[in-house]
């Protein structure tokens, strides 16, 4: 299986922190993929959007009735080849990196994994559905030698 993956980048610092993001999304998104145990069948697309807190604000107000930025917002197609959109705000996602001492690059692969198994229908709205997520988002970034994001720091 081969995914297309477009990638729109909107918001300069994201090339000044990282240069050329474009190859750490696409890994991210096909560890992601890797790891699904939900895949469909075919070769699907999907579109990663780095944007900035402005544009991920008016995205949550509007389309969740959140008045506030966000750090990943994901928005499913419905459809197994089209598997939808991820959007990525450049300062909340630096700043939550910041605070717990990670990479931004490492950061951004997360959110990456996190948005694409949100489009696959994965959830963690319950304590349930995070015990089935959180394992794949962690499995996936071991896969890119990144740290598990979910365990107490020691």
């Amino acid at each position: 299986m081969s995914v297309r993956i477009g990638i729109r980048i909107d918001h300069r610092p994201w090339r000044t922190a990282l240069g050329d993001p474009r190859p750490l999304v696409r890994r991210a998104v096909r560890a992601a993929l890797k790891v699904a145990p939900r895949m469909p069948a075919g070769d699907p697309e999907m579109a990663i959007l780095l944007g900035d807190d402005a544009l991920l604000h008016q995205l949550n107000r509007d389309y969740r009735g959140q008045d506030k930025p966000t750090n990943v917002l994901s928005f499913a197609a419905g459809d197994p080849l089209l598997l939808g959109d991820v959007a990525i705000a450049y300062e909340t996602t630096a700043a939550e990196a910041a605070a717990a001492g990670k990479p931004l690059a490492d950061h951004l692969s997360h959110l990456v994994v996190h948005g694409t198994l949100h489009l696959l229908g994965f959830d963690h709205e319950t304590t349930e559905d995070a015990a089935e997520m959180e394992p794949l988002e962690v499995q996936a970034l071991a896969a890119l030698g990144i740290a598990d994001p979910y365990r107490e720091a020691a």
